[in-house]
């Protein structure tokens, strides 16, 4: 009995993952939007506050991104994090036309849901900092 429940938790955990939908795959560059805290190459989780796993705390891009249905046509001309690039300028879709499954016209050149450079008078209404990420 102690083995099937266990089976059965292990599973529900699997077909629970597996379920998730990957939402990287629905903005262009999802998987090299750029870490500017410099603690890794990339910012996995795009819409959350910590680079490296989801948290409750999502960031202003996860915001729009989520509040939009997931639509990255919806969101893509917004500045989320008010640095004054669009989302789509930062993530190599500056006209907008990009699709799932297409090739970006450029490489992503910031984070569209962290104001850049992190710390600078027009990101002081962002309350980020990369020495506290999500709870500063």
């Amino acid at each position: 009995m102690k083995m099937l429940v266990h089976i059965t938790l292990a599973l529900s955990v699997v077909g629970t993952v597996l379920c998730r939908p990957n939402y990287r795959d629905g903005i262009p560059n999802g998987y090299s939007v750029p870490n500017m805290c410099g603690t890794s190459a990339f910012w996995d989780p795009v819409g959350h506050m910590n680079p490296f796993h989801h948290t409750k705390s999502q960031n202003p891009f996860g915001a729009a991104y989520s509040a939009s249905g997931r639509s990255w046509l919806a969101i893509c001309n917004e500045d989320s994090d008010r640095d004054g690039k669009t989302n789509g300028e930062e993530l190599g879709d500056p006209n907008c036309v990009w699709r799932p499954g297409q090739t970006p016209d450029g490489n992503a050149i910031g984070h569209p849901g962290i104001c850049e450079p992190v710390g600078s008078q027009i990101c002081s209404l962002q309350n980020f900092r990369c020495d506290c990420l999500e709870h500063c």
